[in-house]
């Protein structure tokens, strides 16, 4: 079965936007995946459709409604439907690349779109909704991490890239960032590509890849490393 994602936004129309483009467009009109944007705002309260409500306890801004938010899940999703049910928000769980690979090898994903100031908890409890983050900022809304979240899972999917090893030693998948490439011109503006890169010998351009992965990581992100070697 094709990985099957679902869309919850006050916003359809932003979809599929950058996904309907590149390598994530062309698996999108091969069949390789399918997309549904569903609006939050067919289930809305009242002739305005109303979906979200001052903050109990007082505050500035509005707050998505469970009733209206749990409607709107409900109609999403079939019986036993197995997809995960994941609320992109700052607050969660930052998102990696093993959970992208976890996420890629399965049916697809019920993904929220929340807007204002939140997401009524009661909902997110009732519904068993896993909060994901793309990052330690606030957007508008969850449009667009949901469609970080897709274009990385789209291209992992079985037949997006041409080339399956070009995926393999990306940064992330080895637990290290990805080492730096080259192309002609052999010099640029008097900086030369290594040589080692152009000795044709196999074993030694593997071993400065690596080398260089580790240097990069080491400088930008020793955590990584720090994990690995935990």
């Amino acid at each position: 079965m094709a990985f099957r994602a679902t869309v919850l936004t006050l916003y359809p129309e932003m979809f599929p936007g950058p996904l309907g483009v590149s390598l994530s467009g062309k698996a999108l009109a091969a069949g390789l995946w399918s997309l549904e944007a569903r609006n939050i705002r067919d289930h809305g309260i009242g002739a305005h459709r109303a979906v979200d409500d001052t903050p109990a306890g007082g505050g500035a801004g509005m707050v998505l409604r469970a009733d209206v938010l749990a409607a709107a899940i409900d109609a999403a999703l079939s019986p036993g439907d197995p997809r995960p049910r994941l609320l992109m928000s700052p607050r969660g769980a930052p998102l990696m690349q093993a959970r992208i690979r976890d996420l890629a090898a399965g049916d697809g994903a019920l993904i929220v779109c929340g807007r204002f100031e939140g997401v009524d908890e009661r909902v997110i409890e009732g519904r068993s909704l896993e909060e994901v983050s793309i990052g330690d900022y606030v957007l508008s809304g969850g449009e667009l991490a949901a469609m970080v979240l897709l274009d990385a899972c789209v291209r992992l999917l079985p037949g997006v890239m041409g080339a399956e090893a070009s995926g393999e030693e990306e940064s992330f998948e080895a637990g290290m960032l990805e080492y730096p490439h080259y192309t002609r011109p052999s010099v640029w503006e008097g900086r030369a590509i290594p040589d080692v890169l152009l000795s044709g010998h196999h074993g030694r351009i593997a071993a400065w890849r690596r080398a260089e992965a580790e240097r990069i990581t080491r400088a930008r992100r020793p955590d990584l490393l720090a994990g690995n070697e935990g």
